[in-house]
């Protein structure tokens, strides 16, 4: 570990000078020791140890200056050769000193050294002796002088290493930091800070924050002492536009604004890392489109092939298709996945709050605006990908104001003046016939062509029955891993089942059935009492021409069975219960269920 530096030892060249000066004005000689015992200053002979230690820097050994520093309280030697107490050369006759006085340097209570005031001849010894009250008065007032110096010396020194600190924090933060004293002037910028205002730091610093950002309210603040928070604030400088959110906090000392300091980033950033706080979205890429029907490996080709352009996307086909996760899936296979992934449903959102959550608002736009405005979803998704789920349900009024978003990549926030260049690229999703719709005159001819640059559709669930089992098994590892079940096996006349079932609403559909099942089933099988009661009620339903008679009761006789039994149980008791409700013996009720394969 590095030698401790002890406060007088700081101030080493103004003790000594100290030192010089009483031996100049009294005629004697000074030591001055720290409360280590080493020699700080010194005249005379005393200049020639400094650096030494007296009294071999043992605190305890009882000598004059150990006395000293440990008691706190001056003392005086009127015959330093006769007194054992005095030092160390006193037992081997070598004492050259007659006589001393001491005195205690002490600063806020904790002793930092000691004065020593000597007499070495008999005319210094009586210029002492008869003047120790004066002479002890003296050195109280140097040694006053002394703590006083070493305290500013180490308030001083404290305040380097603190502002050395601050420096390095300052210049450590993610944000811009600017500070301006109460002319107005920049007095601090930071390299974050620079870099954002695109100006070399010494070409920052020492200017008008007017001539770095033209009306600034950092000016008011100054005026007023009242700060603000995270306002947004746009300025145009030479070439380039400057758009922040800025926090501006007043400096004050006593009753006078003595600056400010304002810490700033950039908008864009700010967006997106709130996004990234706030919003959690699956990163689903093209692995998560689960099939492998023709229509489905078709789908993760074009994914995969248009994921790496910008072209706008128009994503059709039936509720639970997936349109949603096509979206998600193009965004997170393309160069954009690092930037957000801002979803919107046009049919959830009311009309008159979708236009403010789309393009934002300006401050005092409306009754109850945010102080500041607030930036819409297309400002939110700079950068990334802006999904505009049920396309379809978008009002007329504001269809044109996206189809102008979309064709000059600009946007207007709610009562503000000013467009603002939004990089957002835009897939739209929609359930609805949007041909049909133009030709009703509900929907713009002009904004259909504008987002159908990239067509997609995906096929309903039922156009491909052959992915049916293999997203029952995903869902039902999925629901498994969730729920912390074991379930192992599906009943082959459940997957049956869910073969020959339409699945009207598509693979969310099963999800939720999937998810249900699992969540009921207590065993490692799910069986068909766990399957929901309208998916065995519509297959029960569902008979089909071409069935002959004999082959239409047989299939309602089984499927009957099958839903008594889901219904009371399959246990002994449960089959005797059945065979009575259906007015058959039992030895006939298990010769059916053996038929039928429901044993």
């Amino acid at each position: 570990m590095p030698k401790k530096t002890t406060k007088l030892k700081a101030i080493q060249e103004d003790v000594q000078r100290v030192a010089e000066a009483i031996s100049s004005s009294l005629g004697l000689e000074a030591e001055i020791v720290d409360e280590e015992l080493t020699v700080i200053a010194g005249t005379g002979e005393y200049k020639e140890i400094v650096g030494l230690k007296e009294e071999r820097g043992d605190l305890q050994a009882g000598y004059i200056y150990g006395r000293v520093v440990t008691l706190g309280k001056a003392e005086i030697v009127e015959d330093a050769q006769s007194d054992p107490r005095y030092d160390l050369s006193v037992h081997n006759g070598t004492t050259k000193e007659l006589a001393e006085v001491c005195y205690p340097i002490i600063a806020q209570g904790e002793v930092l050294g000691v004065i020593g005031l000597v007499a070495f001849s008999e005319d210094q010894r009586r210029f002492l002796l008869n003047r120790k009250d004066q002479l002890l008065d003296f050195a109280h007032r140097m040694a006053e002088l002394l703590a006083s110096k070493a305290i500013e010396t180490e308030i001083l020194q404290n305040m380097i290493i603190v502002s050395n600190q601050l420096r390095t924090i300052i210049e450590s933060v993610d944000d811009g930091i600017l500070a301006v004293d109460n002319r107005g002037i920049v007095t601090h910028c930071n390299r974050i800070g620079a870099g954002l205002i695109q100006e070399n730091k010494r070409r920052i610093i020492s200017k008008r924050i007017s001539k770095i950002w033209p009306g600034s309210p950092i000016i008011d603040v100054l005026k007023s002492g009242q700060g603000y928070d995270w306002r947004e604030e746009s300025y145009q400088v030479a070439n380039h536009t400057m758009d922040f959110m800025v926090t501006a906090k007043p400096v004050v000392s006593g009753n006078n604004i003595m600056g400010v300091v304002a810490t700033f980033r950039d908008v864009d950033d700010v967006r997106k890392k709130a996004y990234e706080m706030v919003v959690t979205v699956r990163k689903v890429g093209i692995k998560g489109i689960w099939g492998e029907s023709p229509q489905i490996q078709k789908l993760r080709k074009t994914v995969k092939h248009i994921a790496q352009t910008n072209a706008t996307v128009l994503i059709t086909g039936e509720t639970g298709t997936g349109k949603g996760l096509a979206a998600s899936a193009i965004h997170h296979s393309g160069p954009r996945l690092t930037d957000p992934f801002i979803s919107v449903n046009c049919s959830a959102i009311p009309d008159t709050l979708l236009e403010s959550e789309l393009f934002g608002y300006a401050g005092g736009a409306f009754s109850g605006a945010k102080r500041g405005g607030k930036p819409g979803k297309f400002e939110l998704a700079a950068g990334g990908t802006l999904y505009l789920d049920e396309i379809g349900d978008m009002p007329l009024r504001l269809q044109p104001k996206l189809l102008h978003a979309l064709q000059t990549k600009q946007v207007e926030r709610l009562g503000g003046l000013q467009p603002i260049s939004v990089d957002a690229r835009v897939i739209a999703s929609t359930n609805r016939n949007l041909e049909e719709m133009m030709s009703e005159n509900e929907f713009r001819k002009d904004l259909f062509f504008r987002l159908n640059i990239i067509p997609i559709h995906i096929s309903p669930l039922r156009d491909r029955k052959e992915d049916i089992l293999i997203l029952l098994d995903r869902f039902l590892e999925k629901y498994c891993r969730n729920e912390g079940k074991a379930i192992k096996i599906v009943a082959p006349d459940v997957k049956e089942l869910f073969l020959s079932y339409n699945w009207p609403g598509n693979a969310r559909e099963l999800e939720n059935t999937v998810e249900y099942m699992a969540c009921m089933e207590t065993g490692e099988t799910i069986e068909m009492n766990r399957v929901p009661s309208r998916i065995k009620k519509k297959c029960l339903e569902k008979t089909a021409p071409e069935m002959s008679l004999d082959a239409m009761m047989k299939k309602y006789e089984k499927d009957l069975l099958r839903q008594k039994l889901a219904d009371i149980g399959t246990s002994p008791g449960d089959k005797e219960k059945l065979a009575e409700m259906l007015n058959i013996s039992r030895a006939t009720l298990y010769r059916k269920l053996k038929k039928f394969d429901l044993l």
